[in-house]
């Protein structure tokens, strides 16, 4: 099996595991977690989920473009209050990226956002969970 087929296999089953757990936007999934997934401006794919981890939250966003070496300007917040701000460049074969961190359980329900701009084409997701 060729590397692309196999990037084309992985990015199918990641997105179908996704997509069923987007619908509605807010899903709750298995073990506590929250997953939402959703299409970015020009076509690539976002995932993002959330769970309780010992009194924190750990969270990870993807973004799949299927090519390498875009980069993306990222940044998350948690009820607004900034998270994580950074880039991060899609890795070859497979063209995705993803941010993990475990962040502080504010008071009430945590609405995380999440999003990544490509610098070179400017395309835009914008990810989104409630916990």
């Amino acid at each position: 099996m060729n590397l692309t087929r196999a990037c084309a296999i992985l990015a199918l089953s990641l997105g179908a595991t996704f997509v069923a757990s987007a619908a509605p936007a807010f899903a709750q999934g298995g073990g506590g977690d929250v997953r939402a997934a959703g299409h970015c401006s020009a076509g690539s794919t976002w995932a993002l989920k959330a769970k309780g981890d010992d009194g924190r939250i750990r969270l990870e966003m993807e973004v799949d473009s299927n090519r390498g070496g875009q980069p993306l300007r990222v940044g998350i917040t948690d009820n607004k209050v900034p998270v994580f701000s950074g880039t991060r460049v899609t890795k070859a074969p497979c063209g995705s990226f993803s941010v993990e961190l475990r962040t502080a359980n504010r008071a009430g329900a945590d609405a995380f956002i999440g999003t990544a701009r490509n610098t070179r084409t400017a395309e835009l997701c914008v990810a989104h969970v409630r916990l």
